[in-house]
Order: structure tokens, then C-alpha cells, then sequence
């Protein structure tokens, strides 16, 4: 959470009140920022507090299709990424409230998953910088065009596989900053990757493969020397662990006698309600 003020007040007595500290986003996104520092713990949400509390988000998707919007939408790099990554989030929030409570039937899927909701993911139910969109969409034609694998990673999915959705919206001031601790917090998150020394298999996240390309072209040529006969999506998932590794797991890694495989990725609902039960 954001730091809080702590106010002396003098007024029929000696209390202390808290003042949350004002958001630094750009004003447009502003709402989300708030809403994210309120309802967002550790990538997890609370889902049915948000619905109750679910103007300021719906207020905030409306004005996605503004004429402030557009300009964001369309601006420098950093602020492409910061608006279409909080557009993603903020869709996927609202999509999921929308749908609560959910209960679906679809057995390829866990009963509580966004999966369960119809075309959650590929039907454009929403409009955005003028246009109509749809989570795949902004996925595939708006964020890989730009060529930073690192935003596939910032994406919540509304799942305890994708990215961890963080208590704050993206800023185009702190954009990079933003998403280089997203990168480097892959090491630490088993959904993205697992390091098992005792069956010698490093297992990634299907979202790697989902995005190959992206993350082969930005980081494979990064990897160590003594990868260079992997392929280019292990390569650049080795490079991005690699330097967060000491001890046991990167004298494991140097070895390179493991095997990198994909587990499946994981869409229960990342419900900070229904997190432990």
C-alpha cells in the first residue's frame, strides 16, 4: 500500500488520524491507481468488495474511450505501455465483477476461473482509445507491436498463472522502473518458474511459449554463453533468472544438464476471498 500521513488533530481532544498520500499517476488513470492500493493484496483481489465499491472502476473504463485516452494511447512508448497495460487490468477487473458470482461448468477449466465466463478473453466488448477491443486484442495488436516482452508479464489475467497485478496503475513517468521489477521478480514466482534440482527440470509458464517471439527476441541474446545450444525461448528465460540466482540454483543452472518444460498454466480465479479455502 501506498504510505499514509499520520495528522495530529486538536479538536475536542488529542487524536491522530491517516491521510492516504495522493496518487502520482497521470490524472486519467488516477481512479485505477486508488482502486488497484484498495483492492489489490499480493496480486490478489477482492473481488466482491470491488463490485460493491464498482462506479469509480466503471467511471474508469468510460474514460478509456476518451479524447485523454486517445492521446495516451497514441503518445510516446512509455505511455502506449502504461495506458494499454492498465486498460488490460482494469477490463479484467470489471470483467470479473461483472460475472460473480461465477460458477462454471466448462471442465477444462476450474469452476471459479475467468475462463468460465463466455468470450471473456476473445469476443471485443469493449471500447478503448476509439476503437473496439477485446483482451486478446489489446494482447496481440496493441501491446506486442511494441516490442517489450516484459509487458506480457505485467498482465493480471484475472488468474493466479498470470502476472502478478500489482497495487498500483502504470505511469509513463515510472513505466521502465515498473517493469523491470516485474522481470526481476520472475525468479520468485513458482507460477512463472519453477526450479526442481531433485528432476532436473526447470518448468516455465505457458505464457512464455504464448509469447515466444517477444521474449526470444528481447532477451535470448542475452543468455549465457553456456546455453547457446538451447532454443531461443529457454535462452531468454535463462537470461532472465539467471542473474536473480545464487547459490544451489545457479550452480544447478551452470551444470546445464536440466530440462525446460512448460507446466500448465494455472486460471483459478486469483480471489483474495477464496485464496485459502
Amino acid at each position: 500500500m501506498k504510505a499514509l500521513l499520520c495528522t495530529l488533530v486538536l479538536a475536542g481532544g488529542t487524536a491522530f488520524g491517516w491521510q492516504q498520500v495522493p496518487s502520482s499517476v497521470h490524472p486519467l488513470h488516477r481512479p485505477l491507481d486508488e482502486l488497484l492500493d484498495t483492492y489489490v493484496r499480493d496480486g490478489f483481489v477482492y473481488y466482491n468488495a470491488l463490485r460493491q465499491d464498482r462506479a469509480k472502476l466503471d467511471r474508469y473504463v468510460a474514460a478509456l474511450n476518451g479524447a485523454e485516452a486517445a492521446k495516451l494511447a497514441t503518445g510516446s512508448r512509455d505511455e502506449q505501455k502504461a495506458f494499454w497495460i492498465n486498460a488490460y487490468n482494469a477490463l479484467v477487473l470489471r470483467t470479473v465483477i461483472d460475472n460473480l458470482p461465477i460458477r462454471g461448468r466448462a471442465s477444462e477449466y476450474p469452476a471459479v476461473s475467468i475462463r468460465q465466463i463466455p468470450g471473456a478473453f476473445e469476443k471485443p466488448l469493449h471500447r478503448a482509445a476509439g476503437r473496439p477491443v477485446s483482451l486478446d486484442g489489446i494482447e496481440k495488436d496493441v501491446l506486442a507491436p511494441l516490442g517489450d516482452a516484459r509487458v506480457f508479464l505485467a498482465l493480471g489475467r484475472g488468474a493466479y498463472g498470470g502476472g502478478r497485478l500489482r497495487s498500483e496503475a502504470f505511469d509513463a513517468a515510472t513505466v521502465e522502473t515498473q517493469l523491470q521489477a516485474v522481470l526481476d521478480e520472475t525468479v520468485t514466482r513458482p507460477a512463472l518458474v519453477k526450479i526442481d534440482a531433485t528432476t532436473n527440470v526447470v518448468s516455465i509458464s505457458p505464457v512464455f511459449s504464448w509469447r515466444e517471439a517477444a521474449f526470444a527476441a528481447s532477451f535470448a541474446d542475452k543468455a549465457d554463453a553456456v546455453f547457446k545450444q538451447r532454443s531461443p525461448i529457454e535462452r531468454a528465460v535463462l537470461a532472465i533468472i539467471e542473474p536473480h540466482l545464487f547459490g544451489a540454483e545457479a550452480e544447478f543452472l551452470e551444470k546445464n544438464a536440466f530440462k525446460v518444460q512448460f507446466h500448465a498454466f494455472d486460471w483459478r480465479l486469483n480471489d483474495l476471498g477464496s485464496r485459502n479455502q
